[in-house]
């Protein structure tokens, strides 16, 4: 399947309008900073998202922006009772702040964020009650019932007048303006629940399995606008090529989390009696590639293709270089013949800056568990240096993976349980609101006045993958990285190995630094003749010079 149709793509878009934090950084990071290069896409495609971040930013403030019009106009029309409002509104955005981003923040944000909640909630209950009140008794004049029930003169008196006379009204409420009031609730709750109607609206349409590979009718991508446009053909010009373009501080950026990264150096002595012949590193790697594509044939008992993601191994080789000299993005080389000629250099050199590396990928779980193993080999000075840099894609969080779920759970959902989500999103509905135009003016003024235009070429700062992946998969993706990872190194030092052997050099410290770096314990194949010692202060010495191997502090062993 193609990255821009992949499960893992379809699932990023989603996330767009799942999360703003999430969206606003891959906006940030890819149309913004519109000379910065893309980091690599594994899997997926970084334009399209972008496209659906930009369309769920759209959409999002449309409707910020209608409900931050009806609470301008309710205001003086209902004699400013709606100030009121903005507390228990102020409140319950605050704990949203206070509490953060993170899965798990320490006890005093939760506990803190707890009672902003539940102070928003209970002083909107009073204002709510109290506008209710007003609205259905038909005067703003209201004393207790007449069978002795509870007073509640003193809460309308407290609550709504209050409220209208600390924002400049007279301090009265009417039946008329509690009912206006009313309606503009009413009004609010419309408009937080046709975003979400849209959102999943997307989900079971451009977004859904079955249209979502169909990207030339997706409306995302047919925006307008010739900055999106520059910085979409940028990036899917840049983002699955083999020359990698990287920030000095963040070279492997978009592969994911370092995995057990381990080098080896070794001195390349002659075997006994073998005559040597010179190793190059092109030798070495194409020793060990084609025992890499050996992990793609199904086993031969098996009987027919087996279904295992090592079937659709991919091995090529790329080279980084480093972002910093350009003066424009487009001046990257990432023309077929720029890269074979950094290429042919590179893979004989240890330079500093540009490297070259045999990279192989495994995307299971449909792309969302990437697996890739960077090996780098280099001869110098008779010795052998064997670098491998495993790197980790977590799958994508939970609340993206559940998507669709949320989405049909509210196309499903009768009216009842349609207005009652739409009615809980009316009391924070305002300063949210209010914050999503301040944001969106805020990107409007940081393109005109922030020097983006014309800025100098860099490497990525962030990886919108990476951004969207879950902290820890679960235990059948761990087994599965773990199974990965062995096999490719595995047959990475096999084939070091065994270029060594025919070049004539020996492999006993090779492969005893492998073993050793693999954290595997020292294999001890006989001890016949031999002698050896266990313990901190352990010492041996040979059978046949004193009848035995003494260890002080430990038992004797032969």
């Amino acid at each position: 399947m193609p990255p821009y149709a992949s499960e893992a793509t379809r699932l990023l878009c989603a996330g767009t309008y799942l999360d703003p934090v999430y969206r606003d950084r891959v906006i940030e990071e890819l149309h913004l900073n519109k000379e910065r290069l893309v980091a690599p896409s594994l899997g997926f495609d970084a334009a399209r998202v972008l496209a659906h971040a930009l369309r769920a930013r759209r959409l999002e403030v449309a409707w910020a922006a209608a409900i931050v019009v009806l609470c301008v106009v309710g205001l003086p029309l209902t004699d400013r009772v709606l100030a009121g409002y903005l507390l228990p509104s102020l409140l319950l955005a605050g704990g949203v702040a206070v509490r953060g981003t993170e899965e798990r923040p320490p006890f005093a944000r939760r506990f803190a964020a707890l009672l902003f909640r539940w102070s928003g909630r209970v002083v909107f209950a009073v204002f709510f009650a109290a506008t209710l009140l007003v609205a259905f008794s038909g005067t703003d004049d209201v004393r207790t019932t007449s069978d002795g029930g509870p007073d509640v003169e003193g809460l309308i008196r407290t609550a709504l007048p209050a409220a209208s006379a600390l924002a400049g009204g007279d301090g009265t409420v009417t039946a008329g303006q509690a009912w206006l009031a009313l309606v503009l609730f009413l009004a609010v709750a419309l408009c937080a629940g046709a975003q979400r109607s849209q959102f999943a609206r997307a989900l079971a349409g451009e977004l859904s399995p079955r249209r979502f590979p169909d990207a030339l009718n997706d409306e995302a991508e047919h925006a307008a606008g010739e900055r999106f446009q520059y910085v979409r053909d940028r990036i899917r010009r840049e983002q699955h090529e083999p020359l990698i373009m990287y920030h000095a501080a963040r070279p492997f950026c978009g592969a994911g989390r370092a995995y057990d990264t381990w080098v080896l150096a070794v001195e390349m002595r002659p075997a006994d009696g073998s005559p040597t012949r010179p190793l190059s590193n092109r030798t070495v790697l194409d020793t060990v590639r084609p025992l890499l594509e050996g992990l793609r044939l199904s086993s031969e008992y098996a009987g027919h293709p087996v279904r295992d993601r090592l079937r659709r191994l991919e091995i090529d080789e790329c080279v980084f270089l480093p972002a910093e000299g350009l003066s424009r993005r487009a001046d990257a080389p990432y023309d077929r013949d720029a890269f074979e000629t950094h290429r042919t250099h590179a893979v004989e050199e240890g330079a500093e800056k540009r490297r070259h590396f045999l990279r192989v990928r495994v995307g299971g779980w449909e792309e969302e568990l990437v697996v890739t193993v960077f090996v780098r080999v280099h001869t110098q000075g008779r010795m052998l240096m064997l670098e491998i840099a495993p790197h980790v894609l977590m799958p994508l969080r939970t609340e993206f993976q559940d998507a669709d779920r949320t989405a049909h759970r509210f196309r499903t959902s009768n009216v009842l349980g349609k207005f009652t989500w739409a009615a809980a999103q009316v009391p924070v509905s305002a300063v949210r609101s209010f914050v999503t135009v301040c944001q969106a003016v805020a990107y409007a003024w940081q393109l005109l006045t922030g020097g983006y235009g014309d800025a100098l070429p860099d490497g990525p700062a962030v990886s919108v993958r990476e951004l969207g992946a879950a902290a820890t998969g679960s235990l059948f993706q761990q087994m599965d990285v773990d199974r990965y990872l062995r096999g490719v190194q595995d047959r990475v030092t096999h084939g070091v190995r065994t270029a060594l052997a025919e070049h004539g050099y020996q492999t006993g410290e090779f492969v005893q630094k492998v073993i050793n770096n693999s954290h595997i314990g020292t294999q001890i194949g006989t001890v016949t003749d031999s002698t050896f010692a266990v313990g901190a202060h352990a010492r041996a010495s040979s059978a046949a010079a004193d009848g035995g191997a003494k260890s002080p502090g430990g038992t004797s062993r032969s």
